[in-house]
């Protein structure tokens, strides 16, 4: 092959690569409009209800039967309920082992007390039968009788001593304790109150109210859980005023005294009163039903056969008991609403998936 045809054929190739690369250049433009046709042509319908169809201005959203069945959409029927409103407190279980240490030491001096006033007894007969023999013409001498006098002056010191020994023992029980449980602590034979909470039947519970709170009363109980749990709560009832503070939280305390059940010693618990006379009638939302959006609590209401609108809830008031789990509601939604629990999310995804703007619409 000589030098001509090579020639030849390398100018042939170069065109080629040439016209090729003309043809992409000026062909993208129209490959582009006509791929943005054929989008345009397959986006589907909107379900978002705008105009006269929504509700008050509320966000809607309509889907046939057929699409809430495939998307395994259910709904709940909004059930009355009342909520009395509550007054909270905190408070802490209590160790006992101090007080039934100084019960402990009390009773010892108590009994170290009686040992020396029985010897006491024997002292000062002892005492009073030599002194008979020493005046009747001293038949006991002076050194017997000084002897015995002795004894009987150590037996009533060591009574003194034991007295004041339970006397103390019992101003420091007062000073920790109160004046109540120091006097079922001081009882040689214990109530049942107190046998209970040394059985650990129950548990003693120091809960502080606000300065600025009324005396509790005596026939009044508390509702007592362990802090941050959920469920059923617990009685306790008033024993006395608490001498000492919390470390934790300020305020006037109160012993009350509840059955162990759940309660371990130094376990924090919240406290809650009933307020008299402050019932407020709603619904219950379950927490399957709530959708979170812009940091608002939303749920989607059910009206007629495929419309669903998009209500604001308050989430302030939990429902705290074991059948019901969510919110509760005086005004917004009422009894009776259906409201969807299950596919909510779906639906809110579906609300704002046509809020976005296509970028080549620009």
């Amino acid at each position: 092959m000589n030098r001509k045809t090579l020639i030849i054929i390398g100018l042939q190739a170069f065109i080629i690569v040439v016209l090729f690369w003309l043809l992409v250049f000026y062909g993208k433009d129209e490959y582009e409009a006509s791929t943005r046709d054929q989008e345009e042509e397959i986006e589907s319908a909107s379900h978002v209800v705008t105009g006269k169809g929504a509700e008050d201005g509320a966000a809607t959203i309509s889907l046939s039967s057929a699409s809430q069945q495939q998307s395994g959409i259910t709904v709940t029927k909004l059930e009355a309920a009342s909520h009395q409103a509550t007054t909270s407190y905190f408070g802490v279980v209590v160790g006992l082992d101090d007080l039934v240490e100084l019960r402990t030491r009390y009773l010892t001096a108590r009994a170290d007390a009686n040992v020396a006033r029985a010897s006491l007894i024997n002292s000062q007969q002892e005492y009073q039968r030599l002194l008979s023999l020493n005046h009747d013409n001293k038949n006991i001498s002076d050194r017997a009788v000084a002897i015995a006098e002795t004894a009987l002056k150590s037996d009533q010191v060591r009574i003194a001593a034991a007295e004041a020994t339970a006397n103390a023992v019992r101003d420091s029980m007062r000073q920790r304790w109160g004046d109540k449980l120091a006097d079922w602590a001081t009882r040689q034979k214990i109530n049942n109150s107190f046998s209970r909470l040394l059985q650990h039947q129950d548990v003693l519970l120091q809960i502080t109210l606000p300065f600025d709170a009324a005396a509790p009363d005596e026939n009044t109980s508390l509702l007592v859980q362990p802090s941050g749990a959920k469920g059923k709560t617990i009685n306790a009832s008033l024993i006395s005023p608490s001498p000492q503070t919390d470390n934790t939280v300020q305020g006037k305390t109160y012993y009350y005294r509840a059955p162990a059940s759940n309660l371990r010693t130094s376990m924090r618990v919240t406290a809650s009163l009933a307020a008299q006379d402050d019932t407020a009638n709603g619904v219950i939302v379950p927490d399957t039903a709530v959708v979170w959006y812009a940091n608002k609590a939303w749920v989607y209401q059910k009206q007629g056969a495929d419309k669903f609108i998009r209500r604001q809830i308050n989430t302030d008031i939990e429902a705290n008991n074991e059948s019901d789990n969510g919110w509760f509601n005086a005004s917004g939604v009422k009894a009776d609403d259906e409201v969807v629990t299950s596919g909510a999310q779906l639906l809110l995804s579906e609300e704002f998936k046509y809020q976005i703007t296509n970028e080549n619409d620009d």
